[in-house]
């Protein structure tokens, strides 16, 4: 008979499977929020946030040393109010304390632990630490005791640090103001400055660990094309085949884990992030327009197709994580050993899948093999001697097996959570990829999702709400992150299916986002809404980090709007904001990656495509087709349908008529050109224009 556990404390009734999992700790933890944050003014207590994610390896570490540990958890409850966050719930929370993590230590991670005084400014913080002295790094027992011991005798001390490090925080999150024009010359400092810190070997930038910088390399891309600049492609090309040809993409599954643990794409952290796999979807979708690479189609569809298999909900929302760890493991429920594959594919099979994907009998990594490749089908048909096509569909049928065995292991947790941003992300790269490769069921999977965001992620009032879990009520104000992104994505998925509904409902939520999140005073948009909860500093997020910045992305959001719609508004609002990074634009590209790719769309020239004809005839079809196909990434897209009243919504079709079974009218720097009847003519004309 099973025991009941010893504990249960308040996060047994949190919706976070994050936060779940700390619920039946011996900590007393609370939930942030004003009964932890009363009880620690009453109790005159400092307080112990502890901030981490479901996915994150560590966390598990600490959460199994010092959370479940007895002794401690008897300190914290005896000593401290004990809060519990989740990070992907509470971002704004994460950035202010990381904040002062990075102002105390100089670097930053998770876990997250800082103690806050009663008035939440931090006077002490760190990342992780064992429950003993080891690694360097003081034992958290011990830890706890001396601030135990600080706060009753030398509280003075504490709370002068305290103050030191808010007014650290807020000087931290202060953008300095640009001066002068917003050129193309800041797009080519940026190539140049990717360039520097390009490895030309293994592609990526940096050393390890390496990160997959979608948004960076989608950057590139626009400065080869604005440019002609070559090195820039290259990048683009060498970083985008090691990756999907390395250990951080899951060969038999689809998808990307999170990073790469070394310099050659070898070794991942395992865990799966819907945010990554939606970027990188991006990222590989304008390379197979910009090269037609059929390698980079095939990992966009992969990867897709892995999201609808393990990463949607049956409402049609997106999940946001896969765990690192399995059966306490990482990365056990991925890597193979040269007996098992030899088991499951039969010796010859194996043979050859083992010569392509590094499984060895010692193996690649921790006595196991990761499926890794360091060549093309191409260039593993020719050393093997066979036909590329026959070792393709080997290889195919030898993946899909492997995959089947894999199933039946114990799969690593998934957190269910859905989040609005990270939805939008998806959203958009489920509608972009529906468009480029012609493919229905990757629009209705952004179509169920936007319904889903629309209808079950909205306050009463409207306003958008950040989370949900799968079944559950949603809840928390949502970020400008949750309104940019998802706005961005709207546009997207109008464009894909042109459905007027999605930009005005992108409409709606731009009208919110500038009532309650724009600065009249300095331009630019705060992170939070006016009528947040009060926190020690009200942020402004410019800087990209493992996802766009909410600044950067409300840009890219504006920007499509005000040209398909007209709204004047939101360009002006769109440029003041560029205006307002500009430093950042200057001096950290790899910072401000998403605010350059929407620099490149003002600076244009934005090419305005306005289509009338029937979106099921075989000509509107090749119209569309040619429109697409190709990298064209300062472009908008608008159809109107024969007799339709669409241009009511979007400005970009009005006094377009009919002039054939279709119509193009393309306009480029506020002129448009005669209008082009017929595919042929589109055609014709793009070619020209290449």
């Amino acid at each position: 008979m099973t025991q009941p556990p010893a504990h249960t404390n308040r996060l047994i009734h949190e919706s976070s499977p994050y936060l779940k999992q700390h619920a039946h700790n011996p900590v007393d933890w609370y939930p942030w929020g004003p009964e932890a944050l009363q009880r620690a003014r009453e109790l005159d207590r400092p307080i112990f946030l502890s901030i981490g994610y479901s996915a994150c390896h560590w966390c598990h570490v600490m959460e199994h040393e010092s959370f479940e540990n007895e002794e401690i958890g008897q300190l914290l409850n005896d000593h401290f109010i004990s809060i519990k966050v989740d990070r992907e719930e509470r971002p704004d929370l994460d950035q202010i304390y990381m904040s002062a993590v990075q102002l105390l230590t100089r670097q930053g991670g998770w876990p997250m632990s800082v103690f806050l005084a009663t008035d939440l400014k931090p006077f002490y913080g760190g990342t992780y630490y064992p429950p003993d002295d080891r690694y360097g790094r003081p034992g958290f027992k011990r830890l706890l005791l001396a601030i135990a011991d600080a706060w009753k005798n030398r509280r003075a001390e504490l709370v002068e640090q305290a103050g030191q490090i808010a007014q650290g925080i807020q000087e931290s999150m202060q953008v300095p103001g640009g001066v002068g024009d917003l050129t193309p010359v800041l797009l080519q400092n940026a190539g140049r400055q990717l360039g520097r810190a390009f490895d030309s070997v293994h592609g990526g930038f940096g050393s390890a660990p390496k990160f997959p910088h979608a948004v960076e390399l989608r950057l590139l891309l626009r400065v080869w094309q604005r440019f002609g600049d070559e090195q820039a492609v290259d990048m683009v090309r060498l970083t985008l085949d090691k990756m999907a040809l390395g250990g951080m993409y899951d060969h038999l599954g689809g998808g990307f884990h999170r990073y790469s643990t070394d310099e050659r794409w070898l070794a991942p952290h395992f865990e799966k992030m819907l945010y990554d796999n939606a970027l990188l979807t991006q990222a590989y979708l304008e390379a197979y327009q910009a090269t037609g690479s059929p390698f980079y189609r095939r990992v966009v569809e992969e990867t897709l197709d892995y999201v609808l298999r393990e990463m949607t909900s049956p409402a049609g929302a997106f999940y946001s994580t896969q765990d690192a760890d399995s059966e306490g493991v990482e990365g056990k429920f991925y890597v193979w050993t040269q007996a098992e594959v030899d088991q499951v594919l039969g010796a010859d099979a194996a043979k050859v899948f083992c010569a392509v994907y590094d499984v060895t009998p010692h193996g690649n990594w921790e006595g196991h093999s990761i499926l890794f490749r360091s060549r093309s089908d191409e260039q593993e048909a020719k050393l093997l001697k066979i036909d590329v096509t026959v070792l393709q569909q080997q290889l195919t049928e030898a993946r899909r097996k492997l995959l089947a065995v894999r199933g039946q292991r114990i799969w690593p947790g998934r957190d269910e959570k859905i989040i609005t941003s990270w939805n939008g992300l998806m959203i958009a790269a489920f509608a972009e990829a529906a468009a480029v490769l012609e493919q229905p069921r990757y629009a209705e999977a952004a179509r169920h999702a936007a319904e889903f965001l629309l209808t079950k992620m909205r306050a009463p009032n409207g306003r958008l709400l950040r989370t949900a879990s799968v079944g559950g009520a949603a809840k928390l104000n949502a970020y400008l992150e949750d309104y940019a992104y998802l706005g961005n994505a709207l546009v997207s998925l109008y464009e894909a299916t042109f459905e007027t509904r999605w930009l005005e409902a992108a409409l709606q939520l731009s009208d919110v986002m500038l009532e309650q999140f724009w600065d009249e005073a300095e331009g630019g948009f705060f992170f939070t809404s006016q009528d947040h909860e009060a926190l020690i500093a009200r942020v402004k997020d410019v800087h990209d980090h493992s996802t766009p910045s909410g600044n950067s992305m409300a840009v890219t959001m504006l920007l499509r709007l005000a040209r398909l719609t007209g709204r004047a508004q939101l360009h002006e609002r769109a440029e003041q904001t560029l205006r307002f990074a500009k430093v950042l634009l200057e001096k950290s590209s790899m910072a401000a990656g998403q605010m350059l790719v929407a620099l490149d769309f003002l600076l244009g020239p934005t090419q305005e495509f306005a289509v009338v004809g029937d979106p099921a005839h075989g000509e509107t079809r090749r119209v569309l087709r040619a429109l697409r196909g190709t990298f064209r990434p300062n472009r908008v897209l608008a159809l109107k349908t024969l007799g339709g009243t669409e241009e009511k919504v979007v400005a970009l079709l009005l006094d377009k008529p009919a002039q054939g079974i279709v119509t193009t009218y393309i306009c480029e720097n506020f002129a448009c050109q005669a209008p082009l009847v017929g595919a042929e003519a589109v055609e014709n004309c793009l070619r020209l224009r290449k």
